[in-house]
């Protein structure tokens, strides 16, 4: 401070001459400032306040070279900058003196340093420089300048025009000089520069693209990131920027699930001050319900905390006294009405909160007392929950009031539901504090409200067990109170099991049966069996199935064991068969499964008979509700008697693709239940089942099954993943060829149910290989590669598997696995430059330097192991795919051109076995860059519509004729011809690596050639016309007479005897130059290989020799041309194409001799 005063006086003193040297003080501090937080913040402040001690101009100068300091490369003068500029906002701003220009004066105002340097950095490529734009942003918002928030509202509500800079000169800038300004200045010496870039990070914004920028970097990939854009996105809100949209909320609410755990916190944070500043929006009340309240199960104990805390702030403190009202008292019961009407699936969740508040003894008498004293006010209901939460920890109180509510409800027929739920669990709850003689009032209350089937359906089972804890309060003793429930539920079941009776067992009586009375007297027997199991004689499970026989529609499907599970050694337990074809609704039949699921728990033996038709009726039922509780039954079972139930998990898992979308879902929680509690392992087709559900054509389901794999089940069996991936590929191609992999028994209706085979499927398999290579850890990466090439690979290489169509879908898979980005380890994949922090620049570097090393370390231990486990199997493979023709050699290639991507400096190495496929992989990729320049300016030139025709341009006429096996021209021409590309396997190879097609392939066809042959094609006529203009120039160009320009048209070289076929016609040969190898030469009689000359004196035999011809014979365009065989000929062209060039020093030497 001392430092800035001493500065400060001594400019004052000096005036113009101390600007320069204050000037580039300023300068030299934005460079030298240590990369730390404490030491930015305090240079920052002192350059502001250093700052305003320039005149105007010199101060819209600074700033101007400040902004091209923003826009460095360098991480650490980017974040500096944004801290001078949050220090020049918090001071007021500058008045100009009237001798600035209007670009000159915007540089002096806020609005700049808001709308351009700090918005402006919110994109920067750093995380670190984001992260910081963001938190800068956000302090713009809450600070008390309240022309910072005009300039955010200006942004959002307006379009921002560019600040034009074009006086800034070029890129290249030295730090401490600014051109173009009205005064020069002069330079400190002492100085180095520092290139600069003064490039305009943003240029027009308006409020919806800022909004999804916010958006943007809320999902960020970095946690600070996201961290900084929430406070953005809460300031926004909470000050009215912008309109608060369901859009907004739910990125808030998103958030509270991050996998990072202080994004987690901040979102608890961010969303509850946005409630806080706006009480009474419902919008963001059941917002903040639904993103805070399940946090309270997370799995970080710091998250947990700061949800409880906030619930804490917003539902327990403001409860108080009616007397005692505040503003915070209103926003607390608005929650809890929500809470008890419209989000009661959050019930279970602040269940877990209430409990935790009990061990902690928060609910003290005052607080309970203050809460009844809202029972019969329009809080009745809110406060009726909120008692039933706190009621079992509260202590001994006068519960009057809840008696008097209690015998109010037993009187009325139509009270409401919730609240006599909610009274229920409050009077089971104080029972341990009632008189006795209350006690028993109020068992028989209940008792007789259950005989008399009065109690709604949803509130028989809070009315059991509030019996139930009645009972056992009203006894000293444990067997006192069970020989109480065995009197009391023994006659509630035999009251129901006579009412049944009355209707299954009388003739008439299904037809004059009330649904809703039987539905009741079903769910009763259920509840009250479970209290007293020994009341519960045999002929009330005949009873119950006997309601269950199946259906008429079904009965013909359904063999006699069907339904029932008859079994001969229990004919006592099995239904009559008058009871074969059922008439009973669908609504009754799910509730006596429900029912007879409860029977199963207290009876075994029970449970035996029927485990079999339980699952035969997930297979055969057609209604949703049936099959529905059944699914819950059979998982009930399964956590009673595991081993029985074991056998039947496949029949469950089937449900995960149940045509309708709830059973799927509750399929998938109830499995996943069993798996986290052990009660089912991944034993079978089971893993297959769960992973295919994150395809399922039902967004939500997809999401939860990925949440339950991947935070619920991967986290107690991290290996789960690598260790069934080799057998998904397997599976998911439906592939059971192989001795080990997908040997597990299934019926053909679950193969077909979960089949994902075939090429419509592929993208489904594509996302679940990816999920699961996204969950690896890298040392499960490193060894994948090894396992697949050895256990999926090998089989097809070694003769174990046998290589068709089936075998080609499975490698096509293979292979794009092994080529995708996921499946690189992830210090392959990170670049440790863009994770350098500033705070710690000195560690951030050093730890750069470890990765660095580290991924090269990686790379080479990768590169041995791919060397020696992978490239021989590849190679193998490959010819094998070659010699089969199968499709699958595509995506090999593929594979091999993503190798030579990844070690493009080891190809030789990584190839050392196999040279020429080293040589075709180097080629292949070379058109396949040369074919992606060719569709960006195709792209250019008017989109790809325009390639056939650029293609058939350059076809020859002559192609269009079929080539037939006698033509010269055809025979053997396909040897000279090399195909570099993977769809070359649709051919039949040769031994030397090319293919040779057979004639009719060479007929065309009406289809649209690849940019690969067509860049073949130019490569070709590009090379036939340097071979043409250097014959040309060996010929030279000698007038001939016009017969002998028409004789030359056309020549042939068959006998002389008999007559020229047309077959065998050649053009544009010359009469040196032989048509092909000769290996037998004959100079007999009516025998001549040599044509007449042919020499390029019209402009129609030129252009027809230009022609492309029918079989071009060429080696590959980019090795060296092969020098044709020499013949010892002395040609007059070239003599006089000698004496033409004036060459006479050649012409005085003698002859060669024609002797070899």
């Amino acid at each position: 401070n001392q430092a800035v005063r001493f500065i400060s006086s001594l400019t004052k003193e000096l005036a113009e001459v101390a600007f320069p040297v204050l000037r580039i003080l300023l300068q030299h501090i934005c460079v030298k400032v240590p990369d730390k937080s404490e030491y930015r913040t305090h240079a920052a402040l002192a350059l502001s306040q250093l700052l305003y001690q320039l005149p105007c101009a010199q101060h819209a100068d600074f700033v101007t070279w400040l902004y091209r300091y923003s826009c460095n490369s360098k991480i650490s003068y980017r974040v500096f900058a944004l801290d001078v500029a949050l220090a020049l906002l918090e001071l007021p701003e500058r008045e100009h003196d009237g001798s600035l220009s209007e670009e000159q004066q915007a540089f002096l105002k806020h609005k700049f340093l808001v709308q351009v340097m700090v918005f402006g950095r919110c994109s920067d490529k750093a995380p670190t420089v984001r992260s910081k734009a963001l938190s800068s942003f956000a302090q713009c918002l809450e600070t008390k300048n309240t022309s910072s928030v005009e300039n955010v509202e200006e942004l959002f509500q307006s379009t921002v025009g560019s600040i034009a800079l074009t006086t800034h000169g070029p890129t290249g800038t030295s730090l401490s000089n600014t051109e173009g300004v009205s005064r020069p200045q002069k330079t400190f010496p002492t100085f180095k520069t520092v290139d600069m870039s003064n490039e305009r990070d943003a240029n027009h914004f308006d409020g919806k693209e800022v909004m999804a920028m916010l958006r943007l970097r809320a999902g960020d990939e970095k946690t600070n990131v996201r961290k900084s854009a929430l406070q953005v996105l809460m300031s926004i809100l909470k000050h009215n920027v912008i309109p608060c949209t369901p859009e907004d909320l739910a990125m808030l609410q998103d958030r509270c699930r991050d996998p990072a755990v202080s994004v987690r916190k901040q979102a608890l944070q961010s969303i509850t001050d946005l409630l806080m500043s706006h009480p009474q929006d419902v919008l963001i009340q059941k917002a903040w319900l639904t993103g805070v309240i399940p946090v309270v199960m997370d799995c970080e104990s710091s998250a947990q905390e700061k949800a409880l805390a906030c619930l804490d702030q917003l539902l327990l403190q403001p409860i108080k006294h009616t007397r005692h009202q505040d503003t915070g008292h209103s926003l607390a019961w608005d929650l809890l009405t929500l809470l008890t009407k419209e989000s009661q699936e959050l019930s279970r969740y602040l269940s877990k909160a209430f409990r935790v508040w009990a061990k902690q003894g928060r609910f003290s008498s005052a607080f309970v007392n203050g809460v009844i004293s809202h029972v019969g006010t329009e809080r009745s209901s809110p406060a009726w929950m909120l008692l039933a939460k706190v009621a079992g920890s509260a202590p001994k109180l006068d519960y009057s009031k809840v008696i008097d509510t209690w015998d109010e409800i037993s009187r009325q027929r139509t009270a409401d539901l919730d609240t006599t739920v909610h009274v229920l669990c409050v009077v089971g709850s104080i029972a341990k504090h009632l008189s006795r003689s209350i006690q028993h009032k109020l068992i028989d209350d209940i008792k007789s409200w259950l005989h008399d089937f009065r109690c709604p359906l949803e509130a028989i089972s809070p009315a059991v067990e509030t019996l139930q804890k009645l009972c056992h309060a009203s006894s000293d003793a444990l067997a006192e109170a069970q020989a109480l429930l065995d009197e009391i539920c023994g006659s509630l079941v035999s009251v129901c099991a006579s009412c049944i009776s009355s209707v299954v067992l009388k003739e008439g009586g299904a037809e004059q049966l009330q649904e809703d009375a039987l539905v009741r007297q079903l769910f009763t027997l259920g509840e009250a069996a479970q209290l007293c199991p020994a009341k519960v004689e045999k002929r009330i499970f005949l009873l119950i199935q006997s309601i269950l026989a199946s259906p008429v529609a079904v009965e013909q499907s359904l063999s006699p064991a069907d339904g029932e599970d008859e079994d001969e050694d229990h004919p006592t337990t099995q239904p009559l068969s008058q009871f074969r074809g059922s008439v009973m609704p669908s609504v009754v039949r799910a509730h006596a499964f429900i029912t007879l699921g409860k029977l199963c728990l207290q009876h075994e033996d029970l449970a035996k008979q029927c485990i079999a038709a339980l699952a035969r009726e997930l297979e055969v039922s057609k209604d949703m509700a049936i099959r529905n509780n059944v699914v819950i039954v059979i998982c009930d079972l399964c956590i009673r008697y595991t081993t029985m139930v074991d056998k039947y998990i496949p029949d469950v898992s089937a449900c995960l693709k149940d045509p309708e979308p709830f059973i799927r879902k509750q399929t998938l929680i109830l499995l996943t239940n069993l798996l986290q509690e052990e009660f089912v392992k991944w034993k079978g087709s089971l893993f297959f089942r769960f992973i295919s559900v994150l395809v399922d054509p039902n967004p939500d389901i997809a999401s939860l099954a990925e949440f339950c794999l991947v935070h619920l089940l991967l986290k107690r069996n991290p290996a789960m993943f690598s260790q069934h991936f080799i057998e998904c590929i397997f599976h998911f191609n439906s592939y059971e060829r192989h001795e080990k992999y997908n040997r597990f028994p299934q019926s053909e209706r679950e193969k077909k149910l979960f089949s994902l085979k075939g090429q419509a499927n592929k993208e489904k398999r594509m996302r679940i290989y990816k999920f699961l290579l996204d969950h690896f850890t890298d040392e499960q990466r490193f060894s994948i590669t090894s396992k697949i090439s050895h256990n999926v690979l090998a089989c097809f290489v070694d003769g174990v598997l046998p290589l068709d169509m089936e075998a080609s879908e499975l490698l096509s898979d293979t292979f794009v696995i092994l080529s995708c980005k996921e499946i690189k380890l992830s210090a392959m994949r990170s670049r440790p430059e863009e994770d350098l922090q500033p705070e710690e620049d000195e560690m951030a570097m050093a730890n750069a330097v470890m990765q660095v090393a580290q991924k090269k370390l990686i790379s080479q231990v990768q590169k041995k192991n791919f060397i020696e486990h992978v490239i021989p199997i590849i190679t193998s493979l490959k010819t094998l795919l070659e010699q089969t023709r199968l499709p699958a050699l595509r995506d090999l290639m593929n594979y091999l051109r993503e190798v030579m991507q990844d070690y493009r400096n080891e190809i030789k190495e990584l190839f050392a076995v196999d040279k020429q496929l080293a040589a075709e992989l180097e080629y292949d990729m070379k058109k396949y860059e040369e074919q992606l320049q060719r569709e960006q300016s195709q792209e250019l030139l008017g989109g790809p519509e325009s390639l056939p025709a650029l293609v058939a341009a350059q076809q020859s006429p002559s192609s269009e004729k079929e080539a037939h096996p006698g033509d010269p021209h055809s025979s053997g021409s396909s040897t000279a011809r090399r195909d570099s590309s993977p769809l070359r396997a649709a051919l039949p190879p040769t031994s030397s690596g090319f293919i040779t097609p057979p004639a009719r392939l060479l007929k065309p066809k009406p289809r649209r050639m690849s940019l690969n042959t067509f860049a073949i094609l130019n490569s070709a006529r590009r090379a036939m016309e340097a071979a043409r203009k250097q014959r040309s120039r060996s010929l030279g160009s000698q007038p001939v007479s016009p017969g002998s320009q028409r004789s030359s048209k056309q020549v042939t070289f068959s006998s002389l005897s008999q007559p020229s076929s047309e077959g065998a016609v050649l053009h544009g040969r010359a009469i040196s130059t032989p048509d092909k190898s000769i290996d037998n030469v004959t100079f007999g009689a009516g025998v001549s290989y040599i044509s007449r000359t042919d020499t390029p004196t019209s402009a129609q035999e030129k252009q027809a020799r230009d022609q492309p011809k029918e079989v071009v014979y060429l080696a590959a365009p980019d090795n060296p041309s092969s020098q044709p065989q020499p013949w010892k000929v002395n040609s007059p062209g070239k003599r006089s194409c000698t004496l033409r060039m004036g060459l006479r020093k050649f012409s005085s030497k003698t002859p060669l001799k024609p002797a070899n």
